[in-house]
C-alpha cells in the first residue's frame, strides 16, 4: 500500500463521492468531469491496494473499505480546514505570540499606550515583555529571543540589527521640593552636578549621557548614591538624599507627584530611543503589525 502518493486532491475525490453517491454529482462539486473522476478514484484505488466503491452504471456504493476510507478523509479534511484556518489567523496577526525588549524607562513611560492600542486590534496576540538594559535588549533581539527592542543609541554598523530612530528623549533634573532644585528656573549642569548626586550604576544608557555630559564640561561625575533601579533613586531622591537628572521618558516610573523636575539649560545631549530588529529577518505576522503601528507613531 503506498501512502506516499496519496493527494490532498485524492482525499477529496473520495469524500466527496461517499457524500453525494454519484459520479457525476461528486464531479460537478469537485469542478471536474465524471470520468476525468473516475480515473482519479480508480488510481487511489490502486495505490491504496483496495476498492473503496462498488459501482455500475446507474449505482456507487461505498465497500466497507470505502467507508472506512471516507471516515478517516474527513478527518483529514477538518484537520487540514482547522490547520489553514489557524495558519490565516497567523498570517493576518489575529493570533500569535510577540516578544518585546525593552529599556525600563522605555517598557514602562512608552510600552504601555502603544500595547493598549494594539492589544486593542489584535486582541488574539499574546505579548511578552523583557526589560534589560541596553546591551542586552539587542543581545535578545539578535540572538531571536525577542521579536523587537527598544534601545538607546544607536547600534554597531557591524551589528546584525536595524535601528529605526524613534524620539530623542531629553534629561530633566529632579529633585525634593524642600531640596537645591527650590527655585523655579532652568540650572546649569554644573550646577547639579555640585549637588549631592545620585546617579544610575555605569553600564546603563542613562550613566552614559551623564559621563558624557561632565565631559562636556571638563568635570566627572561623583554621586553620592548609585542606583541600578529607577525606583530606587527615586526614593532616593524623595527623602531628600539629593537630586538626579533622568530622561524624561523616566518619569513615570517616580513618584512625581512628590518631586519637582528642573530644565538643564546645557546638558548637551539627548537620548535618542529607536526600535531595532535583526537585519534580514522576515518579522512574524504579529511583529510586523507591531513594528507598523510604531512607525505610524514616530515622534511619539
Amino acid at each position: 500500500m503506498d501512502h506516499n502518493t496519496l493527494s490532498l486532491s485524492d482525499v477529496r475525490a473520495a469524500a466527496t463521492v461517499l457524500q453525494t453517491r454519484s459520479f457525476r454529482t461528486a464531479a460537478g462539486l469537485l469542478g471536474q468531469s465524471p470520468s476525468a473522476l473516475s480515473r482519479q478514484i480508480s488510481g487511489l484505488e490502486e495505490r491504496l491496494g483496495v476498492r473503496l466503491f462498488d459501482r455500475d452504471t446507474r449505482n456507487v456504493r461505498p465497500t466497507a473499505s470505502g467507508e472506512a476510507f471516507g471516515r478517516i478523509a474527513q478527518r483529514m479534511l477538518n484537520a487540514v480546514e482547522n490547520g489553514m484556518a489557524e495558519f490565516d489567523a497567523h498570517v493576518s496577526a489575529r493570533q500569535g505570540r510577540l516578544v518585546i525588549a525593552g529599556l525600563p524607562s522605555v517598557t514602562a513611560g512608552l510600552l504601555p499606550r502603544l500595547i493598549k492600542d494594539f492589544s486593542a486590534a489584535h486582541p488574539g496576540i499574546d505579548l511578552r515583555i523583557l526589560d534589560a538594559l541596553s546591551g542586552s535588549v539587542l543581545e535578545a533581539v539578535e540572538s531571536g529571543a525577542a521579536d523587537l527592542g527598544f534601545a538607546a543609541g544607536t547600534v554597531s554598523t557591524r551589528s546584525r540589527l536595524d535601528f529605526l530612530p524613534l524620539m530623542d528623549d531629553e534629561f530633566v533634573a529632579i529633585g525634593h521640593p524642600d531640596g537645591p532644585l527650590a527655585d523655579d528656573r532652568a540650572y546649569a549642569w554644573a550646577e547639579i552636578v555640585a549637588m549631592p548626586f545620585i546617579a544610575m550604576a555605569e553600564g546603563t544608557s542613562v550613566r552614559e549621557l551623564l559621563d558624557g555630559a561632565c565631559l562636556r564640561i571638563g568635570t566627572s561625575l561623583s554621586p553620592r548614591f548609585e542606583v541600578s533601579h529607577l525606583a530606587t533613586s527615586g526614593a532616593l531622591v524623595s527623602a531628600g538624599l539629593g537630586v538626579t537628572s533622568l530622561p524624561t521618558l523616566t518619569l513615570p516610573v517616580l513618584d512625581m507627584g512628590r518631586l519637582i523636575q528642573r530644565p538643564i539649560s546645557d546638558f548637551g545631549a539627548k537620548r535618542r530611543i529607536g526600535l531595532v530588529r535583526r537585519t534580514g529577518k522576515t518579522l512574524s505576522p504579529a511583529a510586523q503589525a507591531f513594528f507598523d503601528l510604531v512607525q505610524q507613531r514616530r515622534g511619539l
